[in-house]
């Protein structure tokens, strides 16, 4: 097992006025030595730790206590894992929920992920740095969500007497505003060598976005990095592409004022009312990031994001030449994701339709030189991965190998980054997928 070093694992943001307690994990397991060995592990994290030996002590201790975490083996006397976390989702939906399993249990796997509504699952015996980097993210995620539910309470208490919904949808913004300034003003004075790090903060941020509506954390990334290709060919400087990439990665954050229902929605199932609403979350983007001077040019292009080459979009009915190179850029690379992962249609298309369907468009909604731009710069990125890339089974993996793009199973849950060099642990953790007929799987491997 790697020893684990400091700064291997994500630190849990706490900043008055919503700064949280430790988080509370609760350890489930009818073993007390995989009990005691757990604790052992996690104790220097500084987590508030409780433990049980079966299912029904576990739901008692939920009953009583606000759980953040729950880490429950699958094979346990009476009610097992995939029963017990069943259970939790029902009672505690909030609670996050992490599943140890073993190899023969693969069933039963499926039954917790399906009924019990899993976050996560490992595998037995576990490696430490996995498990405790897995933990270490699920809380992260608890704690902004907890964050964000006492901002909103906040909100809406020092709100509750102001009638006028323009006011108190002011309110809001400057106070998630604030909350970003806060958060993002020790980044911009650092160094050179801290960019890195801020953005890796901007991506938090996107994937908060994403999760909230609902998709796989991901996809604004994929965005990001299609814009920043696509303005580079179109010409742009380095300064003004990384401006673009920014803006893809941070599209979406608009949404963050948007009720569950209506960022979940797909668009062509949007009413007239509801999709007017929804374009003009892009505005309220540009407001968050007016605090931060780095981003103004971001902001100013996820604020035209929304503008139709016709000049029928908004929120300024601006049109050709009039919008911003990189909206337009943006609005391609966004709308391309969005009908190959169903974030526009109620079924994703696939990428050669999705790619008709812009060119379709182009002229109309679209700048017609962008799309084909894209559209060339896609097919280019379609042949050198041909030509470089070999597409393997996991019975042709071998230690070592590296993916060549994100790998998926058929439903679109994400397995493995791009980027990722195999081992045998995740080796054998794909063998057991190609066993089960559901999930055939397939891996685009590097070429050496």
């Amino acid at each position: 097992m790697n020893a684990i070093q400091p700064g291997d694992l994500p630190t849990l943001q706490q900043a008055d006025p919503f700064a949280l307690p430790a988080p509370c994990v609760l350890l489930v397991d009818d073993e007390q030595s995989i009990l005691s060995a757990l604790k052992r592990i996690f104790r220097p994290q500084g987590y508030r730790l409780l433990t049980a030996t079966s299912a029904e002590a576990g739901l008692q201790i939920m009953a009583e206590t606000d759980v953040d975490l729950i880490i429950s083996d699958m094979r346990m006397p009476g009610m097992n894992g995939a029963q017990f976390l069943a259970r939790v989702r029902q009672e505690w939906p909030a609670t996050m929920r992490i599943l140890l399993t073993g190899y023969s249990e693969i069933g039963s796997t499926i039954s917790a992920i399906n009924d019990g509504g899993i976050n996560h699952y490992l595998s037995k015996p576990w490696d430490d740095r996995e498990l405790l980097m897995t933990v270490a993210h699920a809380l992260e995620e608890q704690q902004l969500r907890k964050q964000k539910a006492a901002l909103e309470r906040k909100v809406h208490e020092q709100n509750l007497k102001l009638a006028d919904f323009n006011r108190q949808l002011e309110r809001q913004v400057q106070a998630r505003t604030e909350e970003l300034r806060q958060t993002v003003l020790f980044l911009e004075s650092a160094q050179e060598e801290e960019q890195k790090s801020f953005l890796s903060m901007m991506q938090v941020f996107s994937d908060i976005s994403e999760l909230r509506a609902g998709l796989a954390v991901g996809q604004s990334a994929r965005v990001a990095r299609g814009c920043e290709q696509l303005a580079l060919r179109m010409g742009m400087t380095a300064r003004h592409a990384r401006d673009t990439m920014m803006a893809g990665m941070l599209h979406g954050i608009g949404k963050l004022d948007l009720p569950d229902e209506l960022v979940r929605k797909p668009i062509e199932k949007m009413s007239s009312d509801e999709l007017q609403r929804f374009l003009w979350h892009p505005v309220k983007g540009q407001i968050l990031l007016t605090p931060i001077p780095m981003l103004a040019e971001t902001g100013d292009i996820i604020r035209h994001q929304h503008e139709r080459y016709d000049g029928r979009g908004v929120p300024e009915s601006l049109s050709g030449d009039a919008i911003p190179l990189g909206s337009r850029i943006l609005a391609v690379v966004r709308d391309y994701e969005g009908l190959c992962n169903g974030g526009i249609t109620s079924h994703d298309v696939s990428p050669e339709k999705a790619l008709a369907m812009l060119r379709t468009h182009a002229g109309h909604r679209y700048d017609p030189l962008v799309v084909e731009n894209f559209i060339a710069m896609m097919d280019q990125q379609r042949l050198a991965l041909e030509q470089q890339t070999r597409l393997l089974s996991p019975q042709e993996l071998r230690v070592g190998m590296k993916l060549a793009e994100d790998l998926r199973t058929r439903s679109g849950v994400l397995l493995l980054n791009k980027d990722h060099v195999l081992d045998e642990a995740i080796l054998a953790r794909l063998r057991r997928f190609e066993q089960i007929d559901e999930m055939p799987l397939k891996a685009r491997i590097v070429l050496h």
